[in-house]
């Protein structure tokens, strides 16, 4: 089994790397999902973020408001930290359930966001890195995601920098330009993946 880490800044292109890895056969463990679902209704992970934050960063239904908890967690360092200490072990946890159902000859693919910023490089066999200038990340979330510049910057500045990032990678997919240009890239690096898991 060969275990890759993959990793880039919010709007650098990481989840359609991932997308497409999986396209190919790879066993993808998806971080930002594991999260959700750490914290979906009736689990000891939303009980844990209610006690730690009170029933304000609760929906109607009883689903967390992750715009709300964001809110609150991206502007204060410390809370966030708090967030982490609950979600990080849940999502490790089950991370390692689902690697563990791959078969010997798998490669798979960790897509965790902030593993430059939580140190986990080393528990990979290789680190991927999706790179992209800042103000073309910036870009992409004003016209991806909907969000105001200054917030899309804010978000920016809460993760890793791109030198921390880069400092981390065995691979670095450059995704400054347009989507076109980055499959023909993932698909090498999957020719890569491949013949390391076979060697």
């Amino acid at each position: 089994m060969l275990k890759v880490g993959l990793t880039g800044g919010i709007g650098a292109g990481k989840s359609e790397v991932s997308r497409l890895l999986a396209s190919y056969g790879a066993v993808v463990v998806d971080s930002d999902l594991i999260a959700r679902e750490v914290v979906a209704p009736g689990t000891p992970g939303l009980a844990a973020v209610v006690a730690e934050f009170g029933a304000g960063v609760l929906r109607a239904d009883g689903s967390l408001d992750r715009p709300k908890l964001g809110g609150i967690v991206f502007a204060d360092p410390a809370r966030l930290a708090a967030l982490n200490a609950i979600v990080h072990p849940l999502v490790r946890q089950r991370s390692a359930e689902l690697e563990a159902l791959a078969g010997p000859g798998d490669v798979v693919v960790h897509d965790v966001p902030l593993l430059a910023e939580n140190g986990l490089a080393g528990l990979y066999d290789l680190v991927v890195v999706v790179d992209a200038a800042d103000d073309t990340r910036v870009e992409r979330l004003v016209r991806l995601r909907g969000m105001e510049p200054q917030e899309a910057r804010a978000r920016l500045a809460a993760q890793s920098s791109r030198a921390d990032r880069l400092a981390v990678a065995d691979v670095v997919l450059d995704n400054n330009g347009a989507l076109e240009r980055l499959e023909p890239q993932v698909r090498t690096l999957w020719e890569q993946l491949l013949e390391k898991a076979a060697g």
